[in-house]
């Protein structure tokens, strides 16, 4: 493993971080934030054609620039240092690789290419606040109940006599779900004897489509709710949704193990691009912080020359050290994504509430920059955490303390064992003294008749 970053990768940076700082303060993102789409569409397209940045992982066959994840997340921590709103991580995280590896020939020469250049953007729909399990970060997401499961709710996919595809339900919180030129839906289809979660494409200009923005805590990561009101859809990939395929085995065709294990593949890229992010708010966030206890004075010096400013600044700086270690680690081995993701949305929660209490009554006016660091962090982790359940499930798939499993799943059972006992030995005891109440009271019913 070589941890040194090529001079192409440094280069990058520079560039985009040099972009960025012209294009992308604080009042440049609080504007973007405000405005229809939820981004700057001339800030994207120059992103789009000066460094390919949504290309950055796509093969070079489709149009892309044909480098690696590690790439993207570089980009990615560069983009979290300003918290930039764009539709990066929807299009180039979450659609653009589930196209590339579930999709036809057809649909990856028709949809990369756009994807690619930046002229179209995309968004994963799936339904309800499950992204998290979808993605399998949080959870298995094998069994397919985060999408609807067969019963009311979530999305619902029927084929239909002509071998198209319609689709019911809606899905409350999609990211840039109000503005993608392209949905990839995930619904449940086959009832529950052939249950399983099949991917749809749908366009921004299907007829029965409908979406509003939604309100969020964090504005620089916008959401929208898709509802889909029987609406036309295709199949990603060219299978008939039972995973009998046609084509030329990459990707052809899907049922809902293929779905499940694509969906996991890309969450654990997900994690990394967000680590990165959630690496690069921190720092930023930090430096920020620093360069305020420099300046500001009190009792004649400044505040950060007191001992105990120091310490909690040096915390923070180990903290989010670590949290970039962990992301760097993770880009060259995905499996560690999630643990990545844990460490790195711990940091930036830390250090986005420890900015606020060292920037002193300024830091808690809501107004204050320093608040779009807190709200992304806490948004974040309602998003995709918390930190606890990604270490457990990592913990989980990897196998850790089976025997401490198996001991609490043992209690569990005993536990419920004595009490469904307790709560029998109970009832019995009421109804023996209901019985033995019984004769007393007729005895006194009588005594009164006479």
């Amino acid at each position: 493993m070589d941890a040194a970053f090529t001079a192409e990768q440094d280069e990058m940076r520079r560039t985009l971080r040099e972009i960025l700082g012209k294009r992308c303060g604080p009042d440049e993102v609080k504007a973007a934030v405000r405005t229809a789409a939820g981004y700057d569409r001339e800030l994207w397209q120059q992103l789009s054609r000066q460094l390919g940045l949504p290309g950055t992982a796509i093969a070079e066959e489709y149009g892309g620039v044909g480098c690696t994840p590690a790439d993207l997340a570089l980009a990615c921590e560069e983009t979290g240092r300003v918290l930039l709103p764009s539709p990066l991580f929807a299009t180039a995280g979450l659609v653009a690789p589930l196209i590339d590896a579930l999709g036809t020939p057809a649909q990856r020469s028709a949809l990369l290419p756009p994807l690619a250049a930046g002229t179209l953007t995309a968004a994963l729909a799936v339904p309800g606040p499950a992204l998290a399990t979808a993605l399998a970060l949080t959870g298995d997401n094998t069994p397919g109940e985060w999408s609807g499961g067969g019963r009311a709710g979530g999305v619902q996919a029927r084929g239909g006599e002509d071998g198209g595809w319609r689709l019911y339900g809606e899905a409350a919180q999609v990211l840039d779900g109000h503005s993608a030129g392209l949905l990839l839906v995930a619904a449940h289809t086959g009832g529950f004897a052939r249950s399983r979660t099949l991917l749809f494409l749908v366009r921004d200009d299907a007829p029965g489509l409908v979406r509003t923005r939604q309100a969020t805590l964090d504005e620089t990561r916008p959401q929208g709710r898709v509802q889909l009101r029987d609406v036309a859809a295709e199949l990603l990939g060219d299978g008939d949704g039972d995973g009998h395929g046609h084509g030329d085995g990459h990707g052809d065709g899907h049922g809902g193990g293929d779905v499940s294990e694509a969906l996991a593949a890309t969450g654990r890229g997900a994690a990394i691009l967000l680590a990165a992010e959630a690496v690069g708010a921190a720092g930023q966030a930090l430096a920020r912080t620093v360069e305020y206890v420099r300046q500001r004075e009190q009792f004649g010096r400044a505040v950060g020359s007191f001992q105990a400013v120091k310490h909690r600044l040096a915390d923070l700086y180990v903290q989010v050290q670590a949290a970039r270690s962990a992301a760097y680690y993770a880009a060259w081995d995905p499996e560690q994504g999630g643990l990545a993701l844990a460490q790195a949305l711990e940091a930036l929660r830390l250090t986005a509430a420890e900015a606020i209490q060292l920037h002193g009554g300024i830091g808690f006016t809501w107004e204050h920059d320093a608040h779009l660091y807190f709200k992304r962090a806490a948004a974040d982790e309602l998003l995709f955490g918390p930190a606890h359940r990604l270490r457990a499930h990592a913990a989980q798939r990897a196998g850790l303390f089976p025997a401490a499993r198996e001991t609490t799943r043992e209690t569990t059972r005993e536990t419920t064992r004595e009490t469904a006992r307790e709560a029998a030995r109970e009832t019995a005891r009421e109804t023996a003294r209901e019985a033995a109440a019984s004769p007393a009271q007729d005895t006194a019913s009588q005594r009164m008749a006479v």
